[in-house]
């Protein structure tokens, strides 16, 4: 549908206008949403098989109710008024993964700014409570992008399932593999909240379970410049999967970290594949006398590629987002 035509209907409860944004793109269409609208009204009013950008701008306010962009809508800009102010919160713990997360981005070029989403069945967290798995948000689209959000929960808090995808100065907290999934990933200067020892001060949680599942695969988590810091203890990560891949570079761990840094998923699967490092990290959690006999260390040439921008975006798709970050 042309720009002009999609700017000139109407929708319920929803104001459209066409407004400027600062990445080389001239013109973008704006949906507004307040506080006594839906977040996913304003997603379905968007044309399937969309080719430009298409802001959703969510008011301040807390919004009751579960959100998916579906696959057949991509190029949707859903920006909140920040992370801080604006949240998606659904409580639910039933069905798969893929079925209970607050938000689920499946389309491909999505891109999202200053919203929180929370799974509340766990959350906030506190002694006594029935854990479950409970996953906040799910992102199984390429080319995704989320700046200044924040993903709360428990357990399995944020699946990163599938895709090429950039989280930048996002706060993800959770206990109990709350970055999950096989996604192809760079988080970077993000906060890394654990939150175990709300339930049980003496917990041991896991903050990674990354899904690479054979040698081929070229998907693995990147924590870059990340702040990790909590209450209770955690692991640095375990593999979900024989490949698994989880690099920390130059992160500031605090002391939740226990020593051995890794843990394996079970007690006798083999190791020779895992491939989970740590490069150049700060804090007294950083520590690497006392880590497993698994954890690799990589070459110069193998930090610079893991760590580039370009290990997730050779193609310049971070450049044609609608602002710069």
């Amino acid at each position: 549908m042309p720009r002009f035509l999609l700017c000139a209907l109407f929708i319920s409860a929803i104001l459209l206008t066409c407004n400027t944004f600062t990445n080389g793109i001239e013109a973008i269409t704006t949906i507004y949403v307040g506080t006594s609208q839906s977040i996913q009204a304003a997603i379905n009013s968007v044309p399937s098989n969309n080719k430009d950008w298409i802001c959703i701008s969510v008011a301040a306010g807390v919004y009751k109710e579960k959100v998916v962009i579906p696959a057949d809508k991509p190029f949707i800009y859903l920006k909140g008024a920040g992370k801080d102010k604006t949240s998606v919160v659904w409580s639910d713990s039933s069905g798969t993964i893929f079925d209970m997360p607050t938000f689920s981005s499946i389309a491909d070029n999505i891109f999202v700014q200053g919203i929180t989403f929370v799974n509340g069945y766990n959350y906030p967290p506190k002694p006594g409570m029935n854990i479950k798995v409970a996953v906040a948000a799910r992102i199984s689209g390429d080319q995704s992008a989320f700046y200044e959000c924040g993903f709360s929960g428990y357990q399995d808090t944020l699946l990163d399932d599938k895709g090429r995808h950039y989280f930048k100065l996002c706060t993800i907290e959770g206990a109990v593999d709350f970055i999950f999934g096989d996604g192809q990933s760079i988080y970077e200067k993000c906060d890394i909240s654990v939150n175990i020892g709300e339930v049980n001060p003496a917990g041991t949680g896991y903050i990674v379970a990354q899904a690479r599942k054979n040698k081929d695969e070229t998907s693995g988590f990147v924590l870059k410049e990340c702040n990790v810091y909590g209450k209770g203890r955690a692991f640095l990560g375990r593999p979900w999967y024989p490949y698994s891949r989880v690099i920390y570079y130059a992160s500031s761990l605090s002391n939740i970290i226990v020593p051995e840094g890794w843990q394996l998923w079970t007690a006798d699967e083999p190791t020779s594949d895992i491939a989970v490092s740590e490069e150049k990290c700060t804090g007294p959690g950083s520590d690497k006398s006392k880590r497993v006999a698994w954890e690799k260390t990589l070459t110069q040439e193998e930090v610079k590629y893991f760590t580039s921008i370009s290990y997730i975006d050779n193609v310049g798709w971070i450049g044609r987002l609608p602002i710069k970050i």
